[in-house]
């Protein structure tokens, strides 16, 4: 930032009327070395959204359009970086450049729903005149000072707030819901509005503001660096492939007899195995009771942890940082013997469910007024925002619980009965929404293409459906369904019976 408008007198420095108008705290920042003379703050953009969501328990409708903003910058190649959850679900893009009346229309170009991170371009000539790309720095140690920089609230103006870096580690990021990545704590206000903008420490970009915690106060969390430079590697491809997953679940490792039962020195290293994902490579190479003694060039304590870049995290880190298809080495201790060996990471989408989805419309299927889709966690939030309390115990379990519990009976993909369309052919139905289906006509129901082909294959005078937990009957009259399926569909405005 250059400070031109600072004039001196007799009695010390006096900072005119204008300058004061113009930068308030970020004249503050500066002085104190929170900003440097670079002005980053002309590189960051308001972004304002209009999104429309889909209703997962009525999963042919949309809801209506509602209007958005957020924060953004600007990053080599003439591209914007912001939040996945800042364009989730947008019909329209806009930005707006500091101190710029105008808006330019935008659109995404590469997404990425696990880490919580989008590729903006603006194809508009003009554009960038005058925006110079902000470069990345390291990972901020803890107790260093940051700036963040964005739009929050809606405001017209860049705003800033200042603050220390409280702790590293690993941390749930709430835009996918089931995905855990590194994430850095600070005490600097991140309010809705500075999603996507940058955080500061001088002239590079530390991090991107992401997300607080309700009810934790003067705590907010910023993607770190090393997320972020992941992300702008995968997308150089021309496609996001995603974080990938080991697929191993580490416990603990600190009973003397267990370590001693395992053949493990009392050193304080190495986790247990306790459980595997069905990944064919990752079964191949591992066995449960193996301790992971180093994953890629980290050491692995006893609790799991990693000391990666001065911060203890979870040792996780070394392979979600790694590209989809990699080979990590690790170094395992398997019954009393060192091993080393190249575990291969992917993306892992079997458990898409139990997260929040995006970008593609819910799956359904709708035969004489009965409404069928996944069980997923977007569905189970229709029921609001206690849903854990109010769904019943068979749904939570069948979705949550039984792929670890009961792995050979667990459906891929669960079917609920998420709506009756009321026809006088299904009016004296038993059970209603939020009903979880077994078979149907005989056919056990893995996926929603076998209620499709349960359905248009049967011959029996009769449908027949059964419902978990316990398998009680329903049926329907199959030639009365059919006769009045495309009567139902007009009369409910419903545009087809199927999305697959």
């Amino acid at each position: 930032m250059r400070v031109k408008s600072l004039t001196v007198s007799r009695g010390g420095s006096i900072v005119t009327g204008v300058l004061r108008r113009r930068f308030g705290i970020l004249l503050a920042l500066a002085l104190t070395g929170g900003l440097t003379a670079a002005e980053p703050e002309r590189s960051v953009v308001q972004i304002i959204t209009f999104s429309q969501q889909p209703d997962w328990s009525q999963p042919w409708r949309f809801g209506g359009v509602g209007r958005g903003s957020g924060s953004g910058f600007v990053i080599s190649e003439r591209r914007i970086l912001t939040n996945a959850h800042v364009v989730s679900w947008a019909r329209q893009i806009l930005l707006r450049r500091h101190q710029d009346p105008r808006v330019y229309q935008a659109r995404v170009l590469f997404v990425g729903h696990d880490c919580d991170l989008a590729l903006l371009e603006v194809e508009e000539e003009g554009f960038f005149d005058g925006l110079d790309p902000l470069e990345f720095g390291p990972l901020p140690r803890v107790q260093s000072t940051v700036v963040t920089c964005g739009y929050p609230a809606g405001g017209e103006q860049v705003s800033y707030t200042r603050g220390v870096v409280s702790r590293i580690e690993l941390q749930p990021y709430v835009h996918i819901g089931n995905r855990t990545l590194l994430a850095v704590q600070t005490d600097a206000a991140i309010n809705p509005g500075n999603s996507g903008g940058p955080v500061l420490q001088g002239d590079k970009v530390v991090g991107v503001a992401f997300q607080g915690i309700p009810g934790l106060e003067n705590a907010g969390f910023f993607i770190p660096t090393p997320v972020i430079k992941r992300f702008l590697t995968d997308v150089t491809t021309g496609v996001y492939d995603g974080f990938p997953a080991a697929g191993v679940r580490l416990v603990p490792l600190h009973n003397p007899a267990y370590r001693q039962f395992l053949k493990l020195e009392a050193d304080g290293l190495g986790a247990r195995v306790d459980g595997l994902l069905p990944i064919p490579s990752t079964r191949e190479l591992l066995q449960m009771d193996d301790v992971l003694l180093q994953a890629g060039p980290y050491v692995v304590g006893s609790d799991g942890s990693v000391l990666f870049e001065g911060n203890r995290v979870f040792a996780g880190v070394a392979f979600q940082l790694a590209q989809h298809g990699d080979r990590v080495p690790i170094k395992i201790l398997r019954h009393g013997r060192v091993l080393d060996l190249e575990l291969p990471v992917s993306v892992y989408t079997d458990d898409a469910l139990l997260g929040n989805q995006y970008d593609t419309p819910p799956r359904y299927f709708m035969h004489a007024g009965l409404v069928f889709t996944p069980l997923s966690l977007d569905y189970l939030k229709t029921l609001g925002r206690d849903w854990r309390d109010t769904a019943n115990a068979e749904i939570v379990y069948e979705l949550y619980y039984r792929r670890h519990e009961d792995p050979e009976s667990a459906r891929p993909e669960p079917i609920v009965l998420s709506s009756v369309l009321t026809h006088a052919v299904n009016v004296n139905l038993r059970f209603g929404p939020r009903s979880l289906v077994d078979r149907i006509n005989g056919h056990r129901i893995l996926r929603l293409e076998d209620v499709v082909h349960a359905f248009e294959s049967a011959t029996n005078t009769h449908h027949v459906l059964e419902f978990l937990p316990n398998r009680a009957l329903e049926t329907l009259d199959r030639a009365a369904a059919a006769a009045v399926h495309d009567e139902i569909l007009r009369s409910y405005g419903v545009p087809g019976d199927r999305r697959l």
